[in-house]
């Protein structure tokens, strides 16, 4: 299917999508899909520890209330 995809097709395509959706519309759009991407990767990831041991929340909170942990009390 990608076997003809050359990088003239990838500078069409980048035109295109300039023309439909403008130059200052693209930034917002870019930062748009990293905060989406950003919060997919958390979710995939509380999914993934949601099904291991409860110990791992447990070391975090031992480890920051160590002396020397940069925490006052």
């Amino acid at each position: 299917m990608w076997q003809g995809f050359t990088g003239w097709h990838a500078l069409i395509i980048l035109v295109v999508i300039l023309l439909l959706f403008g130059a200052p519309k693209l930034p917002a759009l870019a930062r748009s899909l990293g905060q989406s991407m950003k919060i997919l990767k958390s979710e995939v990831r509380s999914d993934k520890t949601d099904g291991d041991d409860a110990a791992a929340p447990a070391d975090e909170s031992s480890k920051s209330s160590e002396p020397g942990s940069g925490k006052s009390a």
